[in-house]
């Protein structure tokens, strides 16, 4: 059977984070959602998503196909109703359609002609950007039961203090000496070629995955996600990185979200509470207006490719979208567009050509080539968030 992922109605609510890749790309957990997926089914799949990121994420639609919505977890219970699904069947939670089997020859679905199959279980869907760290938690547990069933773990090293070592997994490759990891609160899960420094503190559940780093006297509450050749330093507190980014010196973040090749300078610090307590609201992309998120805490949402100067500040609640360059003294305001330069004294237009110039060493740095698909997703990504800029 081949599979195919669709963002479905949820994508504009996960932006900035989905201006850059489809609704599947998402790390929440351990995996990216397609990466679950994949591994539940054991074969590939592909993705239906925007025009322009459909070169660098492109869709193989054969005889017979499953499609998928991207906004759900796969869980045991699911995918075993997915790999039954047969012609002019539907899967549905609600209203919400989570899969549907499709020929290459329907021009148009008609759910009324399908026959319908409510999933009653459980199951965690991904809607808004906030859910990635609020939602993280039960994903890390998920990702943890599924990739160590079966399996067993590394030794952890003498020289560790350990609390429940029995929901700790180590993969091959990693380092770690001289750490305390406590996970009686949740799974600690450290990937291939992973390293922990000495003296970093650790309170699970934590997803260090392949490549990442956790540095010298780091402290980490969980839930919380380092992605794949991440480097994290200082406190951090319930956020996710998806990969690829940098926070590596003291400083705080928390209830907080980083998209692929950001960078936090030294002492940069976000405000996950609000002085006077009060819900706390996040810029809405289809609203285009600051919207409640039903949520006490929450921090800083940073779309990819965008970057902090030392000792920079956040205030609770702020959205910084792609390539945006924030620095100086002060808090800059909560919602930072696209391609913006400056901070709390005013911005002003960031380039694409530096903001390639940019991407390209950075990129480079870790051995990936800044490819023509980048730079075309880039400049559409400029153009589109031009309402968004002042100047």
């Amino acid at each position: 059977m081949n599979y195919i992922l669709f963002d479905g109605p949820v994508r504009n609510q996960l932006l900035p984070f989905t201006y850059t890749r489809p609704v599947a790309d998402i790390r929440i957990g351990i995996l990216t959602i397609r990466e679950k997926w994949e591994y539940y089914l054991q074969t590939t799949t592909t993705t239906i998503t925007e025009d322009y990121l459909s070169d660098k994420y492109p869709m193989v639609e054969l005889e017979e196909n499953v499609m998928l919505n991207a906004s759900y977890l796969p869980n045991k219970e699911l995918v075993e109703l997915v790999r039954a699904l047969k012609k002019d069947q539907a899967i549905f939670k609600g209203e919400d359609v989570i899969a549907f089997y499709a020929t290459d020859t329907q021009e148009n679905i008609d759910f009324d002609t399908y026959k319908a199959i409510e999933f009653e279980a459980d199951i965690t869907k991904v809607e808004h950007t906030w859910d990635i760290f609020s939602k993280n938690g039960e994903a890390i547990q998920q990702d943890f039961d599924l990739l160590t069933e079966g399996r067993t773990s590394q030794p952890i090293p003498h020289s560790n203090s350990i609390i429940a070592p029995e929901n700790i997994f180590i993969e091959e490759g990693a380092k770690l000496e001289f750490t305390t990891l406590n996970a009686s609160s949740g799974p600690i899960y450290i990937g291939k070629n992973a390293e922990v420094m000495e003296g970093s503190l650790v309170r699970g559940p934590l997803a260090l995955c392949d490549n990442a780093t956790l540095k010298l006297g780091a402290k980490i509450y969980g839930p919380t996600t380092v992605g794949p050749h991440s480097k994290v330093g200082g406190e951090v507190n319930n956020s996710v990185l998806f990969g690829y980014s940098n926070k590596g010196h003291d400083g705080f973040l928390g209830n907080s979200v980083l998209g692929e090749w950001c960078n936090l300078g030294a002492d940069t610090n976000n405000s996950n509470l609000k002085n006077n307590y009060v819900e706390v609201k996040l810029w809405d992309y289809q609203t285009e207006r600051f919207a409640k998120t039903g949520l006490q805490f929450c921090g800083l949402m940073m779309g990819d490719h965008s970057k902090c100067g030392i000792n920079t500040m956040f205030n609770t609640g702020t959205v910084i979208g792609v390539n945006a360059n924030v620095f100086g003294s002060g808090f800059p305001r909560n919602f930072v567009p696209s391609y913006s330069w400056g901070g709390a004294s005013g911005f002003t237009t960031y380039l694409t050509s530096k903001a390639f110039e940019v991407a390209k060493v950075v990129m480079a740095r870790r051995g990936i080539e800044f490819s023509e698909q980048d730079e075309k997703i880039l400049t559409k990504i400029f153009e589109d968030t031009k309402k968004y800029r002042k100047d």
